[in-house]
């Protein structure tokens, strides 16, 4: 690592993996007898104990947010830009715990992880989880911690989801949210777009109905394309064509020529499929993706979001960026209207930005990095 890196980096880390022997009852009915939880942490807590931050993840997400795992390591960790001395969240005040969240397959117990029972994957008999329980499990790991409350709960886009859900659920244990690229539930498109990934992956012949591992095999395949339909939906059509445009691969337009023309935008999917195919779980994708169609902030509360943030007491930073039509600003808009009819307090910047969805996680936006860091400043922690 150079020094320069170094100076605003959290360095190496090393994950720990938290084993839980309470049984932990879930929304769909079901328990979990006991369960592993893989964590990060960076920075160091506080001995008034009040400058913890918890940092949900997104989707493909999972507990390595910063930091590198090995001096010789080329890739950090998925917010590294943005965690560390210096940064928005600022490890030189805050004390800061990623997860890999339940369900996962990064080390936290999931579809892929032996079910005591048989001595098996857990595999398609893994179950149902909703974001609620998510928090539930953070909330213990906050208490294996000694945190009784979180300075800030910080997440995007399903991370976000779970940041809110923490306001509802744990009102008293964090003081600030952060919600980034997010929504309250998701819209019917969503959805859909959801169900075709997962189609993708549940019609790919070596998925045995999520047994796979029991087979020796892995939808690759299905799990690549899924991963293609996904991201496709995590950019933006100006920052496609800007980066991509028509340019080809390989081949031409040249008459006379039968061959097969490849565009770049066509190889940069099969090079993001492939590789998610080689690092993810089928199941956790499967997983994931029915967590974030299922979750309705205000579904227990006849769906009524004013009604369910007045049990919120925490402040809120909302954050959207204006080229996202996969978590649109207008669905920021919807959590910030609620907010103050329930007059809670709450700051909002949506952010011009041509990296659609995934702009939460890309360097040097100067207005992204200005008002994220500026909030943060605001919370305050004990020297």
């Amino acid at each position: 690592m150079t020094q320069s890196l170094a100076k605003h980096s959290v360095g190496v880390v090393q994950p720990q993996c938290i084993k839980f022997q309470k049984p932990l009852t879930l929304a769909c009915g079901l328990q979990l007898p006991n369960y592993e939880l893989m964590v990060e942490t960076y920075g160091e807590l506080n001995a008034a104990k009040d400058n913890a931050i918890l940092i949900c993840h997104a989707l493909s997400g999972d507990h390595h947010a910063a930091g590198l795992h090995s001096p010789q390591d080329k890739k950090p960790g998925w917010w590294d830009h943005y965690i560390g001395p210096g940064k928005p969240i600022d490890t030189a005040r805050f004390f800061v715990v990623s997860i890999n969240n339940l369900g996962g397959c990064n080390g936290s117990t999931g579809p892929s992880s032996i079910d005591p029972a048989t001595g098996q994957p857990w595999g398609s008999r893994f179950p149902h989880l909703r974001v609620r329980d998510w928090v539930h499990s953070q909330a213990r790991l906050a208490d294996y911690l000694g945190i009784d409350q979180w300075a800030a709960v910080i997440g995007g886009s399903l991370g976000g989801m779970q940041a809110m859900r923490w306001s509802l659920e744990y009102p008293e244990r964090l003081r600030h949210c952060i919600v980034i690229a997010s929504a309250m539930k998701l819209t019917a498109q969503n959805i859909a777009f959801n169900q075709t990934a997962r189609q993708a992956i549940m019609s790919d012949p070596e998925f045995h109905q999520g047994d796979y591992l029991l087979h020796n095999t892995l939808p690759a395949q299905g799990l690549a394309i899924a991963r293609m339909i996904g991201h496709i939906t995590y950019l933006s059509d100006h920052g496609m064509g800007k980066k991509f445009g028509r340019d080809l691969r390989s081949g031409s337009f040249t008459q006379g020529k039968n061959e097969l023309v490849k565009f770049q935008i066509e190889s940069y999917l099969e090079y993001q499929g492939d590789s998610f195919a080689k690092s993810f779980d089928a199941n956790t994708y499967i997983l994931m993706t029915r967590a974030l169609d299922y979750f309705d902030l205000a579904r227990e509360y006849n769906h009524d979001p004013v009604a369910a943030f007045e049990l919120a007491r925490a402040k809120f930073l909302v954050l959207s960026f204006n080229s996202d039509w996969r978590f649109a600003p207008e669905r920021s808009a919807e959590i910030v209207t609620a907010l103050i009819k329930a007059n809670r307090d709450v700051v909002y910047g949506e952010i011009e930005s041509p990296h659609g969805h995934d702009a939460f996680l890309i360097p040097q936006q100067p207005r992204y990095w200005d008002i994220f860091k500026n909030y943060m400043a605001t919370i305050e922690v004990s020297n």
